[in-house]
């Protein structure tokens, strides 16, 4: 047994069904190993933003880890933008990083890198794999620390992979951490402000409180309190849809979540951050809260939510069987009316709330075309919301590469703009490949409209000719019906709600991917 199978056995061993893979020569031992490791799935990607973007999916649906696997420094780096964004959306991942052999490495040779270095800034754990005979308890622990909704990065020098380890009886297990609970003073501090200020206190929720269990243990608290639930405003994960219970997301644009969050003395955090702008404005906040807000963490971040929330609610027991008389906060099925003719914005988020089939994940990466969808998919049916995190460009194409990898019972609707869809549209290779069940949507403005809101943003309104050509990608028009075909995923294009209706329809029906460009 060389180290490389004990990688891939330890990895087999606790449960990693998966690895997402761009591999190059000094991957090749883990790569041949692959054939005798059973329980150890191998998916390539073109890219290697593809490959950590698709890991980031699969964690997120399953909170569980997948593992990938990266060729040397440059291989790593090209992955490290949707490595970005699954460090902020907090999910679990094992990254296998190949290097050069030990011997090699002082000679210098031109792909050698500090790979240490560049991963750490995307981790949260990193560490070198020293011999053959120690990689299955490094990988145990880049398996342990992972189960928390953290980020492993294990390198694996070439001649860790390809030297002889000793025989064991089974690989180690991993250990997962144990999740950090709620200080009980300050859920009582909580419940003291519930009681006395209900509604001018919000509960923000994020991370997995955004779960239908956290939810439903939220409306409680909220339909007893006269409190408001908010969502984060770049939330991983929200179940939401018919019967479920409905939240406030806090929006992206600065003005409009300050004029929320003013409504509130006091904010309650359950697996969520304090809510700061995006982006530093000439003459707007950074912090969106109001001043003299008061903030308790029930849940720090990564801590059980859950049982915080429960914790909480049971402080409040007195109170929670006393309703203010509230409406129901779980949201019914209520779909806009159907539109017709050209396509509009409005349009589209009124015909997505009807659109959306039952048990859907959705993917939402439409910026500045899809401000309205995520209000008016409120009373879609129920369906778990996948959103951008980290900020960093064109995650959703590939995300959602994982989550129909991680949930083959399930449709995928992806929701991609056409700037940011040029980022990973090496993704379709892989769709095609694996026969995924995705239906993709490309809203194609031609341009980089959400760059053109922000000079406004940032108080430069008008800009020349040299500024506007940086924020035009319609000279070429890009044709992705070709490049879609050309990935091997069906594609149309369409002008009108009537036809892009049709298309979609017969998208829910077929069992693999299709993609279809919407001209907005």
């Amino acid at each position: 047994m060389n180290g490389a199978e004990s990688l891939l056995q330890t990895l087999g061993h606790n449960g990693i069904e998966v690895c997402f893979a761009n591999p190059g020569t000094s991957e090749m031992h883990f790569v041949a190993a692959l054939d005798r490791q059973p329980h150890v799935r191998g998916v390539l990607g073109l890219f290697e933003g593809v490959v950590t973007g698709a890991a980031d999916g699969y964690s997120r649906m399953l909170d569980k880890p997948a593992a990938t696997l990266l060729h040397l420094g440059p291989g790593a780096a090209n992955g490290l933008s949707s490595l970005h964004n699954a460090l902020r959306a907090r999910v679990s991942m094992v990254n296998i990083i190949g290097d050069h052999a030990g011997y090699h490495r002082s000679l210098d040779a031109p792909l050698t890198s500090d790979i240490e270095g560049a991963l750490r800034p995307f981790s949260n754990w990193v560490r070198t794999s020293p011999s053959a005979n120690s990689i299955a308890k490094d990988a145990a622990d880049a398996i342990g620390y992972s189960l928390s909704g953290q980020i492993s990065s294990l390198i694996l020098p070439a001649d860790t992979a390809w030297n002889c380890a000793d025989e064991y009886t089974q690989p180690p297990n991993a250990i997962a951490p144990t999740p950090a609970s709620a200080d009980p003073a300050v859920v009582e501090a909580a419940a003291v402000r519930l009681r006395a200020s209900g509604p001018r206190t919000a509960i923000l929720l994020g991370g997995r409180a955004l779960r239908s269990p956290q939810l439903e243990v939220a409306v409680k608290i909220a339909e007893a309190t006269g409190a408001t639930l908010l969502a984060e405003t770049f939330a991983a994960r929200t179940e939401r849809g018919a019967g479920r219970p409905m939240v406030t997301k806090i929006p992206y644009p600065v003005e409009p979540s300050v004029e929320l969050l003013q409504n509130f003395d006091s904010l309650i955090f359950v697996d969520a951050k304090p809510p700061v702008a995006f982006f530093a404005y000439p003459d707007k906040p950074s912090v969106l809260t109001a001043p003299g807000t008061t903030v308790f963490t029930l849940s720090p971040i990564g801590a059980d939510s859950l049982q915080a929330l429960d914790d909480l609610h049971n402080h409040l027991a007195e109170a929670a069987g006393n309703s203010r008389g509230r409406s129901s906060l779980h949201a019914e099925l209520a779909p806009a009316p159907a539109p017709s003719g050209t396509i509009t914005a409005a349009k589209l988020a009124a015909w997505l709330s009807g659109a959306i089939p039952e048990n859907a994940i959705v993917l939402d990466e439409s910026i500045t075309t899809g401000r309205g969808f995520y209000a008016q998919t409120a009373g879609s049916q129920p369906h778990d919301y996948l959103g951008g995190t980290g900020g960093s460009i064109g995650w959703a194409l590939p995300v959602g590469a994982g989550a129909a990898i991680s949930s083959p019972d399930r449709k995928v609707v992806v929701l991609e703009s056409d700037g940011s869809g040029m980022y990973n549209p090496q993704s379709l290779w892989t769709y095609a490949r694996e026969q995924l069940d995705i239906v993709v949507l490309i809203f194609a403005n031609r341009k980089y409209q959400i760059l053109r809101n922000e000079m406004s943003n940032v108080g430069v309104p008008d800009f020349g000719p040299k500024a506007e050509s940086l924020l035009d990608i319609g000279n070429p028009a890009i044709d992705w019906v070709s490049l879609s075909h050309g990935m091997g995923v069906p594609a149309t294009r369409v002008e009108t709600i009537e036809d892009l209706d049709r298309d979609f329809r017969a998208g829910l029906t077929d069992s693999g991917p299709r993609l279809i460009e919407v001209l907005v």
